[in-house]
């Protein structure tokens, strides 16, 4: 995650590469670990993909650490309250994201899913769902996608497609580490 100046004068963390991959009734998130503040790695092994509520939703985030983490507390709030449809959950948390004064500040971009759906959330309100079932974000993600796009031709395993298209992002972005976490569902 590289690091800019936002209007408050704080140093906010970005960068990252997410990918995720449905295909063959299989769903995977991938992340790489780095946090970095401008040139410098600041942490190498950051957990940015994990499993949300009763384990049936995953998700992946780039951006701000903390903005990040109060995302997933509000999509967690949101699976209960809409008794896990993830969809209806992510358009609610969409709904607030873009409403609500205090999560309108929040610097973060999410890939989630079930075994359903795979989303794009963004703080401008907006939940996509990709097209072809491969979704990218952070500052790797155009590399990520790039390259999960071409390796879908050739290979059937979302994991492997995941995994090789991190790889890709971890060689070109220098935001990007090599040390990844993946959840599938």
């Amino acid at each position: 995650m590289n690091s800019s100046h936002s209007d408050h004068g704080l140093v906010q963390w970005h960068g990252t590469t997410i990918i995720g991959v449905k295909q063959g009734g299989k769903t995977v998130i991938a992340g790489d670990g780095q946090v970095s503040m401008g040139n410098t790695v600041m942490k190498p092994n950051a957990r940015k993909v994990r499993r949300l509520g009763d384990g049936s939703v995953i998700a992946g985030f780039a951006g701000a650490t903390a903005d990040a983490f109060t995302l997933f507390e509000r999509l967690e709030k949101k699976l209960e309250q809409h008794r896990g449809q993830l969809m209806r959950a992510a358009v609610e948390l969409a709904k607030d994201w873009r409403t609500d004064k205090y999560l309108r500040n929040l610097e973060a971009l999410m890939i989630v899913a079930d075994k359903d759906v795979l989303l794009i959330l963004t703080g401008s309100g907006d939940v996509l769902e990709p097209e072809e079932g491969i979704a990218a974000i952070g500052s790797g993600g155009n590399y990520a996608l790039s390259a999960a796009k071409a390796l879908v031709q050739y290979e059937q395993d979302p994991e492997t497609i995941a995994r090789r298209a991190m790889a890709v992002a971890a060689e070109v972005c220098v935001f990007t580490n090599d040390r990844v976490t993946v959840e599938i569902i």
